[in-house]
């Protein structure tokens, strides 16, 4: 991208968001822990919303490149989906991404810059779509059983993983967060419990 420093704003930034939101947030708070004047920040990011439309894109492509490896290497796809939220496990339990930071903001969302609302948007657009291809693959290979639609049923699956992040971040807990995704994942599998 734009060198090192940039790296370090974006970096800095996204554990900002995940630890405050968008608006509790400021440049100053960067610089202060970049050790780089506000300026600088400027000189890469012009804007707040630029910048956390930078992240924004990462996190996605990151959420792109990781669910693009699971569905090549994971045949059944409850197997997959399984591997998903321990991805989010891991992350909550090693505290190295607690929330998704799309997740996040999107429970501030109509305060949030248009072009903020438009990435947020996009990140689940595309979580979306891979949650219900992996639903409807599942289908197939009769390795699920849903009882709704599978645009219906990713919705409710994406809405359970994050409302369990949720839930674990304000209790302080992760057993929260593989309880109730433990459960959202037996409600869909052929296997018997």
């Amino acid at each position: 991208m734009q060198g090192e420093t940039a790296d370090r704003i974006l970096q800095t930034a996204k554990t900002l968001i995940s630890d405050l939101g968008y608006s509790a947030f400021s440049y100053a708070d960067i610089a202060e822990a970049v050790h780089i004047r506000k300026a600088s920040i400027h000189h890469h990011f012009p804007t707040k919303a630029s910048l956390v439309v930078a992240v924004l894109k990462i996190h996605r492509e990151r959420l792109q490149q990781g669910t693009q490896l699971l569905t090549q290497k994971i045949d059944d796809p409850l197997a997959r989906l399984c591997a998903y939220v321990q991805h989010w496990e891991g992350c909550i339990r090693d505290k190295s991404q607690p929330f998704c930071i799309a997740a996040l903001l999107a429970a501030e969302l109509p305060s949030l810059p248009e072009e903020v609302r438009f990435e947020v948007r996009q990140h689940f657009l595309e979580l979306s779509v891979w949650v219900r291809e992996t639903l409807e693959e599942g289908i197939r290979k009769r390795k699920l059983k849903l009882q709704g639609t599978p645009e219906d049923e990713a919705q409710s699956f994406i809405a359970t993983v994050h409302g369990a992040m949720l839930s674990a971040r304000a209790l302080g807990n992760c057993d929260v967060f593989q309880t109730v995704t433990t459960s959202a994942l037996q409600r869909i599998s052929t296997r018997e419990s």
